[in-house]
């Protein structure tokens, strides 16, 4: 099973065919092959997964994203404790 993390897009490649994207201090760069033609901007979410834009999202929906990704991250940590 693959896993998308919400990242924010800081820059557009200037063929467009790539974006460098930010999450809590980590800095990727993410093909935009298979984002369906979506318009991305600096400023956008989006979803990242294997090194893909998958496609944009809002503000709102990254948060809930990484909220339910931290009570996975507290489960397992609570698991190993």
């Amino acid at each position: 099973m693959c896993l998308a993390i919400p990242m924010q897009v800081i820059a557009v490649d200037d063929s467009g065919l790539s974006v460098r994207c930010e999450a809590r201090g980590i800095e990727r760069e993410a093909g935009l092959l298979m984002s369906q033609g979506e318009e991305i901007a600096v400023g956008d979410y989006v979803m990242i997964s294997l090194g893909q834009v998958m496609q944009k999202v809002t503000a709102k929906e990254a948060a809930i994203a990484w909220a339910h990704y931290d009570e996975i991250f507290a489960a397992i940590d609570n698991k190993h404790a």
